[in-house]
């Protein structure tokens, strides 16, 4: 019986000029199939669109939500403004308080952000609360502080939403703590800080109330001459403290 062995195939193929072709499914090389890898590269533009888009919410949401409130807009005017409808909604939140909380928490993180960027130490807090208290921030409450925009309707909102508002602040109070504090006294540095940044919300958002255009800016103008005459004594009294310390031993 004549035997015929991958070797004579080979022979004979090369003698002749034969082209075997390779029975389908037999010793196939195990490769992705092009329709496979078409199918992944779509799951991950998928994936990367839809992370896309609600980001694009988010952001146009804060805009919204901080110059209308968040009671005064509605699900269609936010999606409206990130260019999409209603219906595409609920493929990225499960609600409205998961959209607001979202936006709280991203609006945070940003202004994290933003001082995390300005000059070392105290220098950098002087630079924050100058630009705060600001009339361009005071006018500009869109592009601004979710604090000062937002606050009364936070205490109002669903705890999803409020325990976004904590998490932020708490790590917002904590970086500027650890800009003004002293290795001798952390705990008076974190006291300091919260009551400056209270001061700054507040007198940001009692500027931004009043009517009265020459009283809103003599707010502001009185709002930062306390905040720095602040922030400068308690950096005086750091610098005491420590002298005073490094004396006594």
């Amino acid at each position: 019986m004549l035997r015929i062995t991958t070797l004579s195939l080979a022979r004979l193929a090369v003698t002749c000029n034969i082209t075997f072709v390779r029975p389908y499914g037999a010793m196939a090389p195990k490769a992705r199939r092009p329709v496979q890898q078409v199918e992944e590269r779509m799951a991950r533009y998928s994936n990367e669109h839809k992370e896309e888009t609600r980001r694009r919410i988010i952001e146009a949401a804060g805009r919204r939500l901080k110059r209308d409130g968040i009671d005064g807009s509605g699900i269609a005017a936010l999606m409206a403004d990130a260019g999409l409808t209603n219906g595409a909604f609920y493929a990225h939140f499960g609600s409205k308080d998961d959209l607001v909380a979202s936006v709280v928490q991203e609006e945070l993180r940003r202004q994290s952000a933003t001082l995390n960027g300005l000059a070392p130490g105290v220098a950098g807090v002087e630079q924050l609360v100058r630009g705060y208290l600001s009339p361009e921030h005071r006018d500009h409450r869109d592009e601004g502080c979710p604090s000062a925009a937002l606050l009364d309707e936070i205490g109002r909102s669903a705890e999803l939403t409020k325990d976004a508002y904590t998490a932020g602040t708490k790590n917002l109070v904590d970086e500027l703590a650890e800009r003004l504090s002293s290795p001798d006294d952390p705990e008076s540095a974190h006291g300091r800080a919260l009551i400056l940044f209270t001061m700054m919300v507040g007198t940001l958002q009692l500027a931004r109330a009043v009517t009265d255009p020459a009283l809103s800016d003599e707010a502001l103008a009185q709002g930062l001459d306390r905040a720095l005459t602040f922030l400068g004594d308690a950096t005086v009294a750091d610098s005491s403290r420590n002298q005073t310390t490094g004396e006594s031993r």
